[in-house]
């Protein structure tokens, strides 16, 4: 490996962050200029800030316990047994999976105090038209994506250029993974509780508008979609970003005898996707066509800046091989693609969303069903794109030599979250203008204020789901290529062991199979506890409400002065998601453990490969599903097929109160599910040599 080369490469990585870091700064005190001016609107962005900072400090509390009682666990055990070992390795391994945590932490905390400071200035500017709402609830979410990253390619650049040794990095990855699966699942159980409940009564029973002051849960729903769709998100594409670039990096740490910089090719490629969103961010404008096409024409622009820089890199650099950046350009390509067939089942322009709509009108049981179908169907293409991206990546670098086709597939990864700035951008927008379509309408601002909210709105549930396929998407080829950063660190602890290594896993094996089925079986049932989470706390907010209206005289009515008792919906929804959230988490990580003491590093690699092919199916599906619902929902309350208060309209509102937990909860937090048992099989893949009863 060329040294000097490859210091170059981490001082251009501290300075891009710097850069990212320093823009990021100016779009925040360019949101906060903006002028807020409506009290009520004021008065009610308060309370959400006020709930998503409690939600947050209780539940960083419950994430600081177990962070403590994991880190004390690695220090013991990791990267091998502490009386075995060198001691400082384990001591590095232990601070790397702390950083990790704390990153995620801090990412996802200053995710919130944006998103809490755009939703009231989105809602005002939406009085003056969509363009400055758009600006300003867009670059608000920026602030998330350039902050994201920029952290992850900092905790990255740092732990490896500090200890120099890649597979420290996979405690830091596992930093980052277990805490977003926390955060997802927390934030997601809260978010879809509170969404829940205030459909369910408002809309459905009462037949009030949805973010009517007089619902006690409308504040909750609000916070909720703040510490689930912001600071769980963040997490999630962190935790994604971090785990994509380390898998690399082990194992182009491992190649060896070649010409080929691949350390500084991994460094290169992620220092140009931040720089490339960037530059998207900066030119992101909503035009003639509306904020939908604003918000994926930025994203196309990034992406074919990103091929030019990174194609000149590979040009320019001596060792940096055509082949892998062939393999980077398909895993980006790939994604982009999967993108545009999510929004083609997502958005209410197209035909599937009108189609469950008009099955809407025939009842509830109907939506459910066609939703479930177009679902099911829209897993196909992302599915044989995961597949077709992993085989060209594959195929091209594995002439290279021993070892270069997995690297091909990590390479893919990095390529396909390359753009993840962007990607977050848009993801983050999604909450912050739902926040300002609520407060427009507690503020008294109109119905033309609140139908540019929509518009804004109906942007960010189309962008979302489509971020959702792009991330649950590379995790899937980040996960294939962990698999190979799994097999490199258990032929290390096999060689040291005496024992031959492994060269692929036989599905014929028992012990493979045996992990084949264990592993498929896992994304089910922690997205069948989270839902369940959402289930019982959704029904114990329903009865406070139910409370509350029969309680305080004139809530019902919306007399003057009276007012119902938010924070007793934010309570019921921050102390049930805090005691869900963790059992979902340590049953898939106990599992792991499991089979690895049963079966050794071959009923793990079945495992792995069960687990990512059933996760990634669900997690596909329920996305899509709750985003196409969602948009079914919003489509007829703008006038079609009956419009507002319909049966069409109250079938859709069950459909979307179905795919709520779909899309928001369990969906998005099997990809990071997946990534937490990868780590936590490499991490403790000597531990299985040693340790295990069939293998």
């Amino acid at each position: 490996m060329d040294e000097s080369q490859l210091s170059l490469f981490y001082g251009l990585s501290f300075l891009c962050v710097a850069l990212a870091f320093a823009f990021a700064a100016y779009l925040y005190l360019w949101v906060k200029k903006q002028k807020t001016e409506n009290a009520k609107i004021q008065e009610v962005s308060l309370l959400i800030k006020q709930g998503a900072n409690t939600f947050m400090r209780r539940e960083y509390k419950v994430l600081a316990k177990f962070a403590g009682v994991a880190a004390i666990v690695i220090l013991i055990l990791l990267p091998s047994p502490i009386w075995t070992g060198d001691f400082l390795d384990n001591i590095k391994m232990a601070v790397a999976y702390l950083c990790g945590t704390a990153l995620s932490a801090i990412a996802g905390k200053i995710g919130i105090l944006v998103a809490t400071l755009s939703n009231a200035r989105t809602a005002e500017a939406a009085q003056r038209g969509i363009k400055p709402a758009f600006l300003i609830g867009f670059r608000g979410g920026a602030v998330m994506g350039l902050l994201v990253v920029g952290c992850s390619l900092l905790g990255v650049a740092a732990v490896l250029m500090v200890t120099g040794d890649s597979s420290i990095l996979l405690g830091f990855s596992f930093g980052a993974s277990s805490l977003a699966l926390f955060a997802k699942a927390g934030g997601g159980i809260f978010t879809k509780t509170a969404d829940v409940s205030a459909d369910l009564t408002g809309k459905v029973e009462l037949g009030i508008p949805e973010d009517d002051p007089r619902n006690p849960a409308v504040i909750a729903d609000n916070v909720g979609d703040n510490v689930g769709d912001v600071a769980g998100m963040g997490a999630d594409l962190f935790d994604s970003n971090v785990a994509a670039m380390a898998s690399s990096l082990v194992i182009a740490q491992s190649l060896s005898g070649t010409g080929f910089n691949n350390v500084s090719m991994v460094f290169c490629y992620a220092i140009l996707g931040l720089f490339a969103s960037i530059i998207g961010i900066a030119t992101a404008r909503v035009g003639k066509k509306g904020p939908t096409s604003a918000l994926n024409s930025s994203t196309y622009v990034t992406t074919a800046i990103y091929l030019v820089l990174t194609a000149i890199a590979t040009a320019v650099f001596p060792g940096f091989s055509w082949r892998i950046w062939g393999a980077a350009a398909v895993g980006l390509l790939v994604g982009v693609i999967i993108g545009i067939t999510t929004d083609y089942f997502t958005d209410d322009s197209k035909p599937p969303v009108k189609k469950v709509a008009k099955a809407s009108s025939s009842g509830p049981a109907f939506t459910v069903l066609s939703g479930i179908s177009y679902g099911f169907i829209s897993a196909l293409p992302a599915m044989v794109g995961i597949a077709i991206s992993a085989l060209v990546a594959y195929k091209l670098c594995e002439p290279m030599g021993e070892g270069y086709a997995i690297f091909g597939i990590s390479m893919a990864a990095v390529g396909m979250l390359s753009i993840v700035g962007m990607i977050i951008s848009n993801d983050a927008y999604g909450p912050i203008v739902d926040n300002a379509r609520g407060l427009a309408e507690m503020g008294g601002l109109g119905e033309e204020t609140i139908r540019t909210a929509d518009e804004l709105d109906s942007a960010g549930n189309t962008v979302k789901a489509v971020t959702k396929g792009f991330s649950i998407s590379a995790a899937g080829l980040t996960v294939i290529s962990l698999l190979g950063a799994f097999m490199s660190e258990a032929n290390d602890a096999l060689a040291a062991a005496g024992r031959d290594p492994i060269t692929g896993f036989d599905i014929m094996s028992p012990t493979v199979f045996f992990g084949v089925l264990v592993g498929a079986v896992v994304p089910a049932v922690f997205s069948a506890m989270l839902i369940l989470g959402v289930d019982k706390n959704a029904q114990r907010m329903v009865a406070e409400i139910h409370r509350q209206f029969n309680s305080i005289k004139g809530l019902r009515e919306g007399k003057p002065g009276v007012k119902p008792e938010y924070d007793k919906c934010i309570d019921i929804a921050t102390s049930g998601s805090l005691r869900e959230l963790i059992p979902a988490g340590l049953m898939t990580i106990i599992a792991t453990v499991v089979v690895g003491f049963i079966g050794g590093p071959s009923a793990i690699g079945g495992f792995l490969l069960g687990n990512i092919v059933s996760g990634l199916l669900i997690a596909l599906f329920m996305s899509n599903a709750g985003g196409l619902w969602d948009n079914c929902k919003k489509y007829i309350e703008a006038g079609a097929e009956g419009g507002k208060g319909s049966d069409s309209h109250k079938a859709a509102v069950i459909g979307d109160t179905v795919g709520d937990p779909f899309k928001d909860t369990a969906g998005p937090s099997i990809n990071t599910q997946i990534t937490v048992v990868s780590l936590v099989s490499s991490l403790l893949s000597s531990v299985f040599v040693m340790f295990s009863f069939f293998s």
